[in-house]
């Protein structure tokens, strides 16, 4: 059932991205006067297709991931020569550019939107507290202690763990010092300390747990909220709501000690003394053995702890009128597009493990989990998506849009077209570097699996 919502929703969100980016390309070239003659969400066979009255046709493809606009061009076959006019090789290249331009235009223009939205309807965050701080860390080396409050890091004002995962993200591998203002019980104090080359780890890139911060969190007791249908912890009768007190004899003080003897014994069976309804019961559960993201293999029973409230200080509530969410919108974008734009730096320089890079198997998971948290994170990964896709289309390389704008600009410079040798040349390096990029994507994804 997961693998179907999964797929669900990788199918929305594609399809949503997918229609901004290619109706940036059709709007675009209509306004330049270039003839559409189809645009499609999706490749292959149309599922679905109508014509407007301009004779384009609008389709729905049976293989939902991507899209295209095709146009009138002399490049794919003869064209009449009274629509000559209208077709894509006919234009300047000031209007090529701007069509290939609009698709990822499209992509940020969306993401302004969805954070503009956001900042309207309002939302709320975990003020940036911290739990505990790991010896002989950047973070203890700094002075950083448990209940401060982070405000600013390098001078920039920070209101969640988001932010500030993004400002470390930003310094990683570098020198120099990294300056921290805190709020110490009201008392504000500025921290630094020297980043030494830091790093991420390769295998689990975490900036806060690398930096040494643990967030701070509430007490969870280990109260269940959820059992997973076929799984272990069902098989073995728990229920929600049952509190578990023990792990063969051993008193659990709290959900993570639980979680921890839980994956310390994969298939190995627990005697679990639990509380329900006033009753103590204890039942034996084999927790089943599963590899994590790092090759180990722990246990999993398939039971999800008992939300519990934060307390009211340690949230806030973020809202903006609706002209002072544009601001807030334009720089959220920005801050996205920049750290898109620093990790791929990063990848490039070997300071970023490209271990980090995603398919389609990681977006379907990340797209699941955000629907499944509601509308505020799903806005939040599509904004992101968004504009990863279009940076990523901007790239100078061969077949995206960003290598049709290097080509026609190299045009306008030298007032004829690159010769269709070159550019076919050109063409075949940037398929084949994609595709190597796509294969390693997976393979990441497989490796997550």
């Amino acid at each position: 059932m997961q693998i179907i919502q999964s797929v669900l929703a990788l199918v929305v969100t594609l399809g949503i991205l997918v229609t901004i980016h290619e109706f940036g390309h059709f709007w675009v070239a209509r306004r330049c006067g270039v003839k559409v003659l189809r645009f499609s969400v999706g490749f292959g066979k149309p599922l679905f297709s109508r014509y407007d009255r301009h004779g384009t046709e609008f389709a729905v493809a049976a293989i939902p991931l991507g899209g295209y606009v095709k146009m009138l061009d002399e490049r794919e076959g003869p064209v009449p020569e009274d629509q000559r006019h209208q077709a894509f090789t006919s234009k300047s290249p000031g209007k090529r550019i701007a069509i290939a331009a609009a698709g990822p235009v499209a992509n940020f223009l969306f993401a302004i939107v969805a954070y503009w939205v956001l900042s309207l309807v309002g939302f709320s965050v975990m003020a940036p507290v911290v739990g505990e701080v790991k010896p002989d860390s950047i973070a203890d080396r700094m002075g950083l202690t448990s209940g401060m409050e982070i405000r600013q890091v390098d001078g920039h004002t920070v209101t969640s763990w988001r932010e500030i995962n993004m400002r470390l993200l930003e310094r990683t591998g570098e020198q120099g010092l990294i300056s921290v203002k805190v709020s110490d019980h009201g008392q504000p104090e500025t921290l630094s300390a020297e980043l030494n080359g830091w790093r991420l780890n390769d295998e689990s890139p975490d900036p806060l747990a690398r930096f040494g911060i643990q967030p701070w969190r509430p007490d969870l007791p280990a109260t269940l909220g959820q059992i997973v249908s076929g799984g272990r912890a069902e098989k073995a009768g728990l229920q929600p709501g049952d509190t578990i007190l023990a792990v063969n004899g051993k008193p659990v003080g709290d959900w993570f000690a639980l979680v921890r003897d839980i994956q310390a014994s994969p298939e190995k069976t627990l005697s679990v003394t639990l509380s329900r309804n006033g009753e103590k019961l204890t039942v034996p559960v084999t927790p089943v053995a599963r590899t994590n993201d790092q090759g180990e293999v722990q246990g999993y029973v398939g039971a999800g702890v008992k939300p519990v409230d934060w307390p009211e200080d340690r949230v806030r509530h973020v809202q903006y009128g609706p002209v002072a969410a544009i601001p807030r919108a334009v720089s959220e974008t920005w801050d996205d597009t920049r750290l898109t734009l620093v990790a791929i730096g990063k990848m490039l320089t070997g300071l970023l493990s490209p271990s980090n890079l995603s398919g389609p198997i990681t977006i379907a998971r990340v797209a699941e989990a955000s629907v499944s948290s509601g509308f505020e994170d799903f806005m939040r990964f599509l904004a992101y998506l968004s504009v990863s896709l279009g940076v990523l289309n901007l790239l100078p390389v061969p077949v995206l849009d960003g290598g049709h704008i290097v080509f026609y600009g190299i045009e306008a410079i030298r007032r004829k077209p690159l010769s269709e040798q070159v550019q076919a040349v050109g063409l075949r390096i940037g398929m084949a570097m994609i595709f190597t990029l796509m294969v390693f994507a997976l393979y990441n994804d497989l490796m997550r699996l």
